[in-house]
Parts: structure tokens; C-alpha cells; sequence
């Protein structure tokens, strides 16, 4: 990406609340209409870097702020300016749909029916239905609406579809890309890997609180590093493949009761694997796909849970 001014800056946030909670060292730049994903499960942190992008949480040390505007201190200024979805909205329990909405209307200052009207029709929501009654499905697309009805430049979004059924999901992150489209700057933290694949320029992976890579989403999809399946003929074809005094790949997993071996190669080799691999007698070759998911799995590997998660090498931190 070139040089673009940069709307939300995180420089080394802290904020320790004891016994290893909190976040440690984080840092982010999200540019002007960039799609910038945070991701990481349950408890990891995600939110709390949020709140403090927010100004609603001082740090223990660290600087951040949004249009050059410090955050702490300034937490009207930025919702003004910024379309904002927290993890878990509070929405007044004594409201229908449409009163909570003209409420935030008319706490920014702004209406835009037009947009307002547009976004009920795609999420297909009726606001007329009280909040007491909704769905949590509804409340978060109430929430969504709420975010994106004044149609501002700049977009915070934390756990966007947590609630949603399957169907709004992908409705969200098709619009999410036509935002971007637009030239939105926007962050988005999730624990989907498919949202935050199909929408995201820049992903970060937090872990326990600390980032553990930040990288360029094109660059994990061109991958220097590809998987393959190979399903041999016989046990004696893949036993004299493993064996090779001139094996051309890395052996990553194997399946003898399936014949199958799974291997690792460069790009830049693959001339040279396949001629070697010509002199045995395979049955079947497939190559696996690297994901997001494998990736972000690589530094979770050693986790029995993953807190709710769904579902090339960056600059590791």
C-alpha cells in the first residue's frame, strides 16, 4: 500500500489490570480506506483495544488517537466523526427499534433517513418492534443499523456478527467490501476467519494480549510455502518416496493406513519436485490451500479451546 494518512494510530498501548490480563505493547495503523482486521478469540484482547481507541479507558502507558485527535479525553469528538459498534451495545430496554436510532440521531446532530431506510431494508429489520422483545440477532442488527446510518467516513466495528444467523453474515460482509469500496477506513475485530479474509487489506493476530504478527492479507494468499496430498499406489512407493536421498520437499504428515503423504514446498522448486517426484507411482495429488486459518492456528497449535473461534509469514512480534 502507498503512503496514505494515517486515521487511527495505536503506539505502543499498555494496560495492565494484573495476573497477565490486559494488553501489552500493542500497536496499530489503520489507513485511509483500509480494511484493518484485528483478530483473535474471546478474552485476547480485541476489545479492550477498541475501548481504549474509543477514549473510553486511559492507558498505563502508550499513545492513541484517531484524525490526530488524542483518544482519552476526547471520546465525544470521536463519535461524531466515527461510526462505532461495541462488543456488547447497551440498548435501552424502554425503546422500539426506531426510538433507539432517532435517540442517536439526534445525540449526533444528524439525519440521514435515506441511508437509515436503506440499511433497514438490507439487514431487514423492523424497527418498529420494541428492544425488550427483539432477538439478539435483532439488537445486533439494531446495533449495526445505529453504526453505519449517518454514513460516516470511519468505522470501528468489534465482533460485528456475533448474533447473526448465517445468511445476515454474509448479507454484513458483502457490505462491508461495497463500504471499502467507498473508501470507508475501517477496523473490524472478529473471530471469523472468513470475515475478516474476505474483507480485510491488513490483519493483526493477538494472543494472551501481545501481538503475535501483523501482515498484508495479499500476502498470505500468495504464499511462497504450498501443501500437497499425495495418495501413493502402494506402501512400498511411499516408503521409497520418504526415503529419497534427494527428498525435494518437507514431510509435514503422513497417513500410512491411507497411503498419504502431506508435504511442503517452495514455489521456486516446483520444477524440480516434480521431476523427482515422476519416478513413483501415485495414485492421487492435491494441493491444499494455505488459509487464514492455518496461519492463525500456527500460533494457537498447543490451545485445546479457542474461546467461541470460528471457522505467510508476517512480521512476527
Amino acid at each position: 500500500m502507498d503512503e496514505k494518512e494515517v486515521i487511527i494510530s495505536v503506539d505502543h498501548l499498555t494496560k495492565d489490570y494484573g495476573y497477565g490480563r490486559g494488553v501489552f505493547d500493542v500497536s496499530i495503523k489503520v489507513h485511509k480506506g483500509e480494511c484493518y482486521g484485528y483478530l483473535g478469540p474471546n478474552g485476547a484482547g480485541k476489545s479492550t483495544t477498541i475501548r481504549h481507541i474509543m477514549g473510553f479507558s486511559k492507558p498505563t502507558t502508550g499513545k492513541i488517537s484517531i484524525f490526530g485527535i488524542e483518544s482519552f479525553g476526547n471520546t465525544d469528538k470521536i463519535l461524531a466523526k466515527v461510526g462505532y459498534l461495541p462488543g456488547e451495545p447497551a440498548i435501552p430496554a424502554g425503546l422500539d427499534g426506531m426510538g433507539f436510532l432517532r435517540m442517536m440521531q439526534d445525540m449526533r446532530g444528524e439525519r440521514n433517513d435515506e441511508r437509515l431506510n436503506y440499511l433497514l431494508d438490507l439487514f431487514k429489520l423492523n424497527p418498529r418492534v420494541s428492544v425488550k422483545s427483539m432477538s439478539l440477532g435483532e439488537k445486533r442488527k439494531l446495533a449495526v443499523v445505529a453504526a453505519f446510518m449517518n454514513d460516516p467516513d470511519v468505522l470501528i466495528l468489534d465482533e460485528p456478527t456475533s448474533g447473526l444467523d448465517p445468511v445476515m453474515q454474509q448479507i454484513f460482509i458483502r457490505f462491508i467490501i461495497e463500504e471499502k469500496n467507498r473508501g470507508k477506513t475501517i477496523l473490524l475485530s472478529s473471530h471469523i476467519f472468513s470475515e475478516v479474509d474476505a474483507t480485510c487489506d491488513t490483519i493483526s493476530i493477538i494472543k494472551d494480549g501481545k501481538h503475535v504478527s501483523t501482515f498484508k492479507a495479499d500476502d498470505l494468499k500468495n504464499n511462497e510455502v504450498c501443501t500437497y496430498r499425495i495418495r501413493f499406489q502402494d506402501l512400498d512407493n511411499l516408503n521409497k518416496f520418504k526415503t529419497a536421498n534427494n527428498l525435494q520437499c518437507e514431510i509435514v504428515e503422513e497417513n500410512l493406513d491411507r497411503l498419504m503423504l502431506t508435504i511442503k514446498i517452495n514455489r521456486k522448486d516446483y520444477r524440480h519436485f516434480f521431476a523427482f517426484a515422476s519416478q513413483f507411482k501415485v495414485k492421487e495429488f492435491e494441493e491444499k490451500p494455505f488459509t487464514l486459518q492455518d496461519y492463525f492456528m500456527s500460533f494457537y497449535k498447543e490451545e485445546k479451546t479457542f474461546g467461541g473461534l470460528s471457522g505467510v509469514e508476517g512480521n512476527k512480534k
